[in-house]
């Protein structure tokens, strides 16, 4: 039986960023998000309720550079508040896989709460930006969203001609694989999944 509320609030302030993002892990996938990013905010919205992890999201950023730095700096945060949620991974199953269609798109997530971080992004848009952001930058939130969560993440396409289409199933995929990984194992409650004895890395 999971007792501790496994949920985390995180704070970061640079001369780009100003974010400040709470997650809960036993959630019900309800979110607040405003990042100033709408498609970003969509796709966040998407993670939450298909991962039934609440989240919610308040970011400032130089947007009138570009939107890099905010969407990789979100996926720094949320890494760091998910891991700090699981603090020592007890009797979770770690290990999490979906394969999500969206209309002609289809897109595969594969994680594993590790402690060793990792993206392999098998992603290819075929064009440069959905709305006003630019498309290359969903594997720079993964790849931030991994390496400071300290997961390995594997995100591979296997159909897709709708950019749209194509980025919302990798959220989605990698919000169901979450959804698995992060939930308690009735039959091994307490327990640390590795024979290590440790997840950290």
């Amino acid at each position: 039986m999971q007792t501790v509320p496994r949920t985390a609030e995180i704070q970061r302030s640079t001369s780009e960023t100003e974010i400040r993002l709470s997650i809960g892990l036993d959630g019900a996938g309800e979110s607040q998000v405003a990042t100033g990013i709408g498609f970003l905010d969509h796709m966040l919205t998407a993670l939450s309720r298909h991962s039934l992890i609440d989240l919610t999201v308040e970011a400032k950023g130089d947007l009138h550079i570009d939107f890099h730095h905010t969407t990789e700096d979100v996926g720094i945060v949320l890494g760091q508040a998910l891991r700090h949620a699981l603090g020592e991974k007890r009797g979770i199953r770690r290990y999490g896989a979906a394969a999500v269609p969206m209309d002609e798109a289809l897109v595969e997530a594969a994680l594993d709460i590790s402690g060793r971080p990792f993206l392999a992004w098998s992603v290819v848009f075929p064009r440069d930006k959905v709305g006003e952001m630019d498309t290359e930058l969903f594997e720079e939130f993964f790849r931030a969203f991994a390496m400071n969560a300290g997961l390995t993440l594997h995100v591979t396409q296997k159909a897709g001609t709708n950019a749209h289409h194509i980025a919302e199933a990798c959220f989605k995929a990698v919000a169901r694989a979450l959804r698995q990984a992060v939930e308690p194992d009735p039959r091994m409650p307490g327990a640390i999944p590795s024979t290590k004895g440790s997840l950290a890395g």
